[in-house]
């Protein structure tokens, strides 16, 4: 199977490898989950609060500048990381009582 986008030549090729990088996406996210859970923990013993704007704030503006980096859509990246920053902020509230 081709893995570079120019190398495809069906649509199979490019269907495998979108499955692919979805697959690997997901592990990516998984990974990152086990980073938010841990900073759940930490905060605990810190006395923080899950949602830390300036933090917000700091992520959001990667994704943008990553998304840009990258030659993508800066506004649906940072639309996509401002969902996933809720659902991690949600997440950690509910693990520290909040």
């Amino acid at each position: 199977m081709p893995d570079k986008a120019a190398e495809c030549q069906t649509m199979a090729d490019i269907r495998e490898n979108i499955d692919r990088i979805d697959k690997e996406l997901m592990a990516l996210f998984a990974e990152r989950w086990t980073f938010i859970g841990r900073a759940a923990e930490i905060k605990v013993g810190l006395g923080l609060k899950a949602d830390i704007p300036a933090r917000v704030d700091e992520v959001r503006a990667n994704a943008r500048e990553n998304a840009k980096a990258h030659g993508l859509d800066e506004d649906f990246y940072d639309d996509l990381w401002a969902r996933l920053i809720r659902h991690s902020i949600a997440h950690e509230a509910e693990k520290l009582g909040e």
